[in-house]
């Protein structure tokens, strides 16, 4: 696989440090819950940042990303116009036609974006989606999920909006059929658990530091019943009573 150029068609700030890059879109096929490796700089960052595909149209593919190092501060400073290297789509997504009923969606974070693609694929299969998204303090694009879902929870740490806790105090997994999941370890491992005593089945999509997104580099291991996996090649989304 190789780096592709594409042109920014926007990238706009939806937050205080949250932006949605929106870039021209070719020919490959994406699963939700997949993500691209995205280099916009030619001077002393050698590596790519790994970005999930946030949603995913004719034309384009987003991005949803929230500046947290020097790279996606630079990302931030990308114009119309601009160029990005990307490449990708990477890994394993989430298995969208593999379950079928009530499909509870838990993000938590910067795991959010990449459940509203994941949803949009769920309801064009004709599931019920119920999404749960989970914030420490500003709510960023949670508006977006009212689209793609039939109910929406909304919770806060400090209670600006929504249930105030986590969203895990409001997550009832006997309800669902299906659960997938995408955030914080200890967010994720909860809503694990939940529906390991509900026999639900959970997928998690496990957050790892990446060097190479092609499963070379081995930075990104994870513990698994079936030994050290990478999580940018094997994963990152894995069957939830796997994971170790």
């Amino acid at each position: 696989m190789e780096y592709t150029k594409l042109k920014v068609i926007n990238n706009k700030k939806i937050g205080s440090d949250i932006y949605v890059l929106k870039v021209a879109k070719y020919n490959e096929i994406i699963s939700p819950g997949q993500f691209f490796m995205i280099k916009c700089w030619d001077d002393h960052l050698p590596l790519f940042r790994p970005i999930s595909v946030y949603n995913v149209e004719s034309d384009a593919v987003y991005f949803m990303y929230r500046t947290i190092g020097k790279g996606t501060e630079k990302m931030a400073h990308l114009k119309k116009g601009s160029e990005v290297e990307l490449l990708g789509p990477l890994g394993n997504g989430f298995p969208v036609e593999k379950v079928k009923g009530k499909i509870a969606l838990v993000g938590g974070g910067v795991g959010i974006p990449p459940l509203y693609e994941t949803a949009k694929r769920l309801l064009a299969l004709g599931n019920t989606v119920d999404i749960y998204l989970g914030y420490r303090d500003e709510l960023f694009g949670f508006e977006e999920f009212l689209n793609v879902s039939h109910n929406l929870f909304v919770s806060s740490e400090h209670g600006n909006e929504g249930y105030k806790g986590y969203i895990t105090d409001i997550f009832h997994a006997e309800q669902y059929d299906a659960v997938f999941t995408c955030g914080p370890e200890v967010m994720m491992f909860k809503v694990r658990d939940l529906c390991k005593e509900a026999n639900v089945p959970s997928w998690l999509s496990m957050e790892k530091h990446m060097a190479c997104g092609v499963g070379a580099c081995l930075v990104c291991n994870c513990d698994t019943i079936h030994g050290t996996v990478r999580t940018c090649k094997d994963g990152p989304v894995f069957f939830g009573n796997d994971i170790l």
